[in-house]
């Protein structure tokens, strides 16, 4: 079967409006990332909201939680932004059971060609066929699990809580 592979938004896609010097959203990039990469596990791409995790809701949470539970894959791929992945990973673990989710992003935008981004991808898609259930946070090669995991301001790295 297919790992479903859910589009939030984030660094990840962000553009740069070289004009304005503002980043912006204008379509996933996700297609482009999985050829480079030269992607042959089957996947099936959703977007469902392209915005800034500062900008997320509940409500959005909440269609996160609802594609989840109710699509038919078990392993999971959602592109997140990385201020606020820790706290949707936690939701997604206390309300998704029985499936593989692993949320991943970019501390950089895939355009800017030096992005975390396509390694950040190919290592959550390798997370969500090999690790058992359950909700994970995936960034820089390592995995966490969504209940011991925290974005280090300081460091802009990925860490254990405990």
């Amino acid at each position: 079967m297919a790992i479903r592979i859910f589009i939030t938004g984030g660094t990840f896609d962000k553009e740069y409006n070289e004009i304005t010097g503002q980043l912006y959203f204008n379509d996933t990039h996700m297609h482009d990332l999985l050829d480079m990469g030269r992607c042959k596990v089957p996947v099936e791409i959703r977007t469902l909201m392209m915005i800034d995790s500062l900008e997320m809701t509940e409500e959005d949470r909440d269609l996160i939680v609802h594609q989840c539970n109710n699509c038919d894959e078990d392993q999971i791929v959602i592109t997140h932004g990385t201020d606020t992945m820790a706290e949707t990973a936690s939701i997604l673990a206390q309300r998704v059971k029985n499936k593989t989710v692993v949320l991943t992003g970019a501390m950089i935008p895939i355009k800017f060609g030096s992005s975390d981004g396509l390694f950040n991808l190919g290592s959550a898609l390798a997370f969500a066929q090999t690790l058992p259930a359950g909700v994970y946070v995936a960034m820089n090669g390592r995995y966490f699990q969504a209940d011991n995991v925290r974005k280090n301001k300081q460091t802009g790295m990925f860490e254990e809580v405990r």
